[in-house]
């Protein structure tokens, strides 16, 4: 089995020069606790579609998967970052609208064939 996974817990955001910096608390297995940062950049985030409410988890992505490098604080939500996020958002709509409806009976009043005629 290999490391286990930090755990990362918000603990606020800030702005700095059109950017939203979020603060984390990296948690080892030990239970050791770090301070990290995710910026990321309003700019492209609105480029992007990305709202700020999605903005903390995003950030806390970057953070997991950056998890080999334990000694490293400060991260980036880049902008490639945000247009992977936003060409899988693309992908799940267009998958959900070319869904078929669900199916409907034939007639207004479905089953009334088995059902007999209501009086």
């Amino acid at each position: 089995m290999g490391n286990p996974v930090s755990q990362f817990i918000l603990k606020g955001f800030s702005h700095s020069m059109g950017a939203r910096v979020f603060a984390f608390e990296r948690v080892a297995a030990d239970r050791s606790r770090i301070a990290v940062s995710v910026t990321a950049d309003l700019d492209l985030t609105r480029r992007y579609g990305i709202s700020l409410q999605e903005l903390p988890l995003l950030c806390r992505a970057v953070l997991e998967r950056s998890d080999e490098e334990p000694g490293r604080r400060a991260f980036v939500y880049t902008e490639e970052h945000m247009r992977l996020h936003a060409e899988g958002v693309a992908a799940r709509a267009e998958a959900a609208r070319q869904r078929k409806p669900p199916r409907r009976p034939a007639g207004e009043q479905g089953g009334s064939g088995w059902r007999g005629t209501l009086r």
